[in-house]
């Protein structure tokens, strides 16, 4: 777990800049991060109570399609998605 901890203390800052604004910006044409924001925010609250996080990251899996960014997107919610993957890497590793 200590990878985890190590690539969280990278990530959650800047994913709590980016998500909410990628939400706001692509949240119309992209409803499904939504979900990636709901998941993120459960995320956060689970490592803060120090809970498993299993469902969360088999969720955000089949919700973004194993991580695929999607076409039409900006630099920021590719950057989420490879973020959120590479946190899901390091729990499981």
């Amino acid at each position: 777990m200590t990878k985890f901890k190590s690539v969280q203390e990278q990530h959650f800052p800047t994913l709590d800049i980016y998500v909410p604004v990628v939400a706001r910006v692509h949240g119309g044409s992209h409803p499904e991060f939504h979900k990636v924001k709901e998941l993120y925010e459960q995320i956060k609250t689970k490592v803060a109570e120090a809970e498993s996080l299993a469902q969360e990251f088999a969720e955000l899996r089949q919700v973004t399609d194993d991580y695929t960014v999607p076409g039409d997107v900006c630099e920021s919610y590719e950057a989420v998605y490879k973020m959120l993957e590479e946190l899901d890497q390091a729990y499981h590793a």
